[in-house]
């Protein structure tokens, strides 16, 4: 593969057809990307599984409809109207299942994604029997055929993708509400159930406009595997929701260059094997969440409370008696030299000693205060808590002296 042509292809210069294939997909995974942060949240993931199966009968439906009438079946428009018809067929039957049965919602989405799924390919079975030839190339809404987007079509999907995108933005405020305590949005009078619904009709309008790139099968994934490796990055809603569209684009953008590059290569399946790629790097590498950061996070909490146990047990009479490695830890410090500690050492012990004991007479007087972002008995307490807080953690209700604490 050379340079030279991959820095073309990235950068739309390697041909018209490149350039409209490229950027038409990075539309479809920024709102992918988007509208799935908040499905993910939402807790909806299998949700976006069962729209994308529902969409195939009403394709299959759209091609027979038209072609009864005289039209084209294999128009675009015709097509993508089908599935967003039987997309939110879908939607409504899910959530009439799970509002009148007693069914959990899983189990209503695995009912309508199995038989809407099942009545399409029994409706392609039949199209092929027809007079108007084989399934007329709707196999393709199955895996995605990306290579044959054209300009009009790209054009009709970033404007879908910016619509879908545009919608989120102005609704940003009631889906963060609805992703996070529906309850209390219901008990203030807001209507959740409309507010789902147009989340769902989003969901649906991006797993539609998807179903040429990347398949009714397919398209699931850049709605999710974004969404879910911008959540290792970040605790604020608006930021992952900007990052998991940045990822899905970035799927898009490089997953058609790949198709593009190398002859034969599925251009669905490869946005799909990106987005899983740059998942592995969040889930490994993320600052915020990611297993690496976790682990040294965790390592260095044990470390420092491997560190204060020794230097409070001293302070408080014993001998410095540590495991070998926290001993080499406290000398790299320069908190012990020769198995003693030295004078920092000793006004290390001393604070830590006194730390211990106010986070132990918090704990007893304030059990339900806890701070929730603290590691209490390794975190100074002063850093924690506020000024006026330890002075009475430090003298008592009754006047007891620090003396006491600090021994």
């Amino acid at each position: 593969m050379n340079p030279a042509d991959v820095i073309a292809t990235l950068t739309l210069q390697a041909g018209f057809n490149s350039a409209v294939v490229v950027a038409g997909t990075a539309c479809l995974g920024v709102a992918a990307g988007a509208i799935g942060g908040f499905m993910l949240l939402r807790k909806r993931a299998l949700v976006s599984d069962a729209l994308s199966h529902a969409t195939l009968p009403g394709i299959a439906l759209a091609f027979l409809i038209a072609t009864g009438l005289g039209l084209e079946g294999r128009s675009l428009p015709v097509l993508l109207t089908g599935a967003l018809v039987s997309g939110l067929a879908g939607v409504l039957a899910i959530q009439a299942i799970t509002r009148h049965t007693r069914l959990p919602e899983d189990a209503a989405i695995g009912a309508v994604l199995s038989v809407f799924f099942g009545v399409g390919v029994v409706l392609l079975s039949h199209i092929q029997t027809l007079a108007t030839g084989n399934q007329a190339g709707l196999k393709t809404f199955i895996l995605g055929q990306t290579a044959a987007m054209n300009q009009g079509e790209a054009l009709a999907l970033g404007a879908l993708a910016l619509a879908a995108l545009a919608a989120a933005g102005l609704l940003f405020k009631e889906f963060r509400l609805l992703c996070f305590d529906p309850d209390f949005a219901a008990g203030q009078g807001w209507p959740t159930r409309r507010i789902d619904l147009a989340l769902m009709g989003l969901t649906t309008l991006v797993t539609v406009i998807g179903l040429q790139t990347v398949g009714l099968i397919l398209i699931v994934a850049l709605l999710i595997v974004p969404a879910a490796a911008a959540r290792f990055w970040t605790e604020r809603l608006w930021v992952m929701v900007l990052v998991a569209a940045a990822l899905g684009g970035a799927s898009g953008w490089i997953g058609a260059s790949l198709s593009a590059l190398v002859p034969r290569l599925p251009a669905g399946a490869v946005i799909v094997l990106v987005a899983g790629a740059l998942f592995l790097v969040s889930f490994l590498a993320a600052p915020a969440r990611g297993v690496v950061a976790t682990a040294l996070r965790q390592a260095r909490l044990r470390l420092a409370y491997a560190e204060q146990a020794a230097l409070a047990a001293h302070e408080a009479g014993h001998p410095l008696d540590a495991s070998p490695a926290i001993m080499a830890w406290l000398r790299l410090r320069g908190l012990a030299a020769d198995g003693v500690l030295t004078e920092r050492g000793r006004a290390a012990a001393s604070a830590a000693d006194r730390n211990r004991r106010l986070w132990e007479r918090f704990l007893i007087r304030y059990p339900t205060l806890i701070p929730g972002q603290a590691n209490w008995g390794i975190d100074p307490i002063d850093r924690v808590l506020p000024a006026d807080m330890v002075r009475d953690l430090e003298t008592g209700p009754a006047g007891m002296a620090h003396r006491e604490i600090a021994g």
